[in-house]
């Protein structure tokens, strides 16, 4: 690997909204602004998250997702087959609206990529393509039409798998496919495991799944077979001590590993970031690790998400400093 290319920067996907996006989001479910109005939004929200990353010196970028309310229910929405229930928990104060896999899934038109190639039309850094695993849309949905678990989870693997060859023709080196319920339920794995064979099959383009805030202990080191070239997994909200898993069998994959704590208002320090990035390199590859927030930043402010990053990328320039690269 060359060596500028170690311990790259990057982001699990999600920034928060600006204020006048959430308002024109809640105009729109009301009726009081068109369809192109909100999309005219969303695409200055975009700008202004590829501009943000770009200032900081980020160097694999995200679009941001300002177009998606819920990781699923986005999805859930473009698909034929599905619906969406009314208000449901998902954790604490949060609720989101259910998607209900209704009858047969079938995927009209692609879902990400007009996205993907508007955010990448933006800049010269690679913007990944991003989406929900097969898994997760399943273990998120009400099913009301396939027989088994395994059967809902293999039909959205069929329709991504389409979602990620047309993000990888419209020119994406990055693919994500999001699987953070993958570790909540260690008995299903091997069902995730051959449905993301089905997503990536062929593909040529680097894969990662983001996976997160489980019980590691029990799904490693079999999640080593998920067939993706990178899992980005959380390490800094549980103060690093998750990292004791990962010692043995040694971690064979490339991996992002999450220094800042997405669920936290307070700004973690340059030294302190210096410090978890060691605590990783004792245990993965410097030429296999990227470096991230634990998830998605949406549930934080965006002075909070810009004051974490530019610390974690001044802590990285520290790191390679220190290592020589």
């Amino acid at each position: 690997m060359e060596v500028a290319r170690m311990l790259e920067t990057t982001s699990v996907g999600s920034f928060p909204k600006p204020d006048y996006l959430q308002k024109a989001r809640t105009a729109f479910s009301t009726n009081k602004i068109t369809h192109e109005q909100l999309v005219e939004l969303e695409l200055q929200a975009t700008r202004e998250i590829i501009a943000l990353q770009e200032e900081i010196g980020i160097d694999i970028l995200v679009h941001g997702e300002m177009e998606r309310g819920d990781m699923t229910t986005y999805f859930a929405e473009k698909l034929e087959g599905m619906g969406i229930s009314d208000l449901v928990r998902s954790y604490g104060n949060r609720y989101y609206r259910k998607p209900i896999v209704a009858g047969a899934l079938k995927r009209p038109i692609p879902m990400t990529v007009e996205m993907y190639k508007y955010s990448q039309s933006l800049t010269k850094k690679p913007v990944k393509g991003m989406l929900t695993g097969p898994y997760t849309m399943c273990d998120w949905s009400f099913n009301t039409h396939y027989d088994t678990r395994r059967d809902v989870v293999l039909a959205f693997a069929r329709l991504l798998h389409d979602e990620v060859k047309d993000l990888e023709n419209a020119g994406a080196r990055y693919i994500q496919i999001d699987e953070p319920a993958i570790s909540t339920r260690p008995e299903e794995l091997e069902i995730a495991i051959e449905a993301m064979g089905i997503v990536t099959a062929g593909i040529k383009a680097m894969t990662i799944s983001h996976i997160c805030y489980g019980d590691f202990k029990t799904i490693y080191p079999r999640i080593l077979d998920l067939p993706v070239d990178q899992l980005d997994l959380e390490f800094a909200n549980s103060g690093y001590s998750n990292l004791d898993v990962f010692k043995t069998p040694k971690f064979t994959k490339k991996i992002a590993y999450g220094v800042l704590d997405i669920h936290s208002h307070r700004i973690e320090s340059v030294d302190e970031i210096v410090s978890g990035i060691k605590k990783g390199l004792s245990v993965f590859d410097a030429e296999l690790m990227m470096i991230d927030p634990d998830c998605g930043l949406k549930t934080r402010t965006m002075e909070e998400s810009a004051a974490k990053l530019r610390n974690m990328v001044a802590a990285v320039k520290i790191v390679k400093s220190e290592l020589g690269l």
